[in-house]
């Protein structure tokens, strides 16, 4: 696959994550939240008031000898979580004190023009 392909694919499934977070009541606050230590692909708030980081991995086949879940490596996962930490402590308006923030996952695999979301909530 052509890097132009992934990119397009990536976009699509970035896209498709809105539009499930959104049925699953989520508010989105922001997209593709660029920081210099980092990015952030969807940044939420829970029905219940959590503040919700999102890593969007998605995979265009189920037949790809890596899963969207595989894309998630540990040099990753740290940049993700520093990054997560530093727009938090930036905005503090979007904080509850008592629930504080998450970290989640949605590993995405494209099944003809349908997605199959695994999410995963609060990463370590």
């Amino acid at each position: 696959m052509c890097m132009a392909t992934n990119i397009e694919l990536g976009k699509e499934g970035e896209n498709f994550a809105v539009e499930y977070l959104k049925e699953k009541r989520y508010k989105i606050i922001e997209r593709n939240a660029r920081k210099k230590w980092g990015e952030l692909d969807i940044i939420a708030k829970s029905k219940e008031g959590t503040l919700v980081f999102f890593e969007v991995k998605t995979i265009g086949s189920p037949m790809s000898w890596v899963s969207p879940e595989d894309q998630m490596t540990r040099s990753k996962k740290k940049k993700f979580f520093k990054t997560a930490y530093g727009y938090a402590n930036a905005h503090p308006e979007y904080m509850d004190d008592e629930k504080g923030f998450r970290c989640d996952v949605l590993a995405l695999t494209k099944k003809g023009k349908d997605f199959v979301v695994n999410h995963y909530e609060n990463i370590s």
